[in-house]
């Protein structure tokens, strides 16, 4: 998508030649000729997204399969934990944690738990501003919201047993490591990933 932002310009900067020579020709009216520029230029951008295959949509695909199951097992592990599924459940996951966490039914109450997410949502935010050259105002309102929403996951996480706050974290630093391995030139290359200007020979 990046490396198409060059060619959509000129093309876009032809068209709105074109548009403007043949408005003259027919008399269009100023909203007439936006109209058939936009509506133009939009077709040539799909094309171009149809000959690269790389709709922006594709990028969404995978929220909407992550953010369900993400509920999901957030609730089943609640469900687990508060015995829905049955007290020989509840009595394993009582007894089923780790290091400070070992009783994965109660909230963490030292809080390394539910602070260790929110540090970890605002790396994954503040990598995602970072790589954003132009930012546009509906992008640092949304950068601006997921701060908020790391903020605030804090004391949420802290009140959930510890089950759902180690899965939270799990998830958050999975998806971490995703984003810092995909800034890795050399893994980039392994995966055939094409430069762009924004690539950084240094992006730690």
């Amino acid at each position: 998508l990046e490396n198409l932002q060059p060619e959509i310009k000129n093309l876009a900067e032809r068209l709105r030649y074109e548009v403007s020579v043949r408005a003259k020709q027919v008399g269009w009216s100023e909203k007439a000729a936006r109209f058939h520029f936009k509506k133009n230029l939009r077709r040539i951008i799909t094309e171009l997204y149809v000959r690269d295959n790389c709709h922006p949509f594709k990028a969404t695909l995978l929220v909407w399969v992550q953010i369900p199951m993400w509920v999901s097992v957030s609730l089943a592990l609640r469900n687990c934990s508060v015995g829905a599924t049955g007290s020989e459940v509840q009595e394993e996951f009582s007894a089923g944690g780790a290091l400070w966490f070992t009783d994965l039914t109660a909230p963490d109450s030292t809080w390394i738990l539910p602070v260790l997410l929110g540090l970890v949502n605002l790396l994954i935010v503040e990598i995602f501003a970072s790589q954003k050259m132009n930012v546009s105002r509906f992008q640092r309102l949304a950068t601006n919201f997921f701060r908020v929403v790391s903020v605030v996951m804090i004391p949420i996480a802290a009140t959930v047993p510890s089950s759902m706050a180690l899965y939270w974290l799990s998830s958050s630093f999975l998806g971490l490591s995703h984003n810092l391995l995909l800034r890795s030139p050399t893994f980039r290359r392994l995966c055939c990933i094409p430069r762009t200007k924004s690539d950084s020979a240094t992006p730690y």
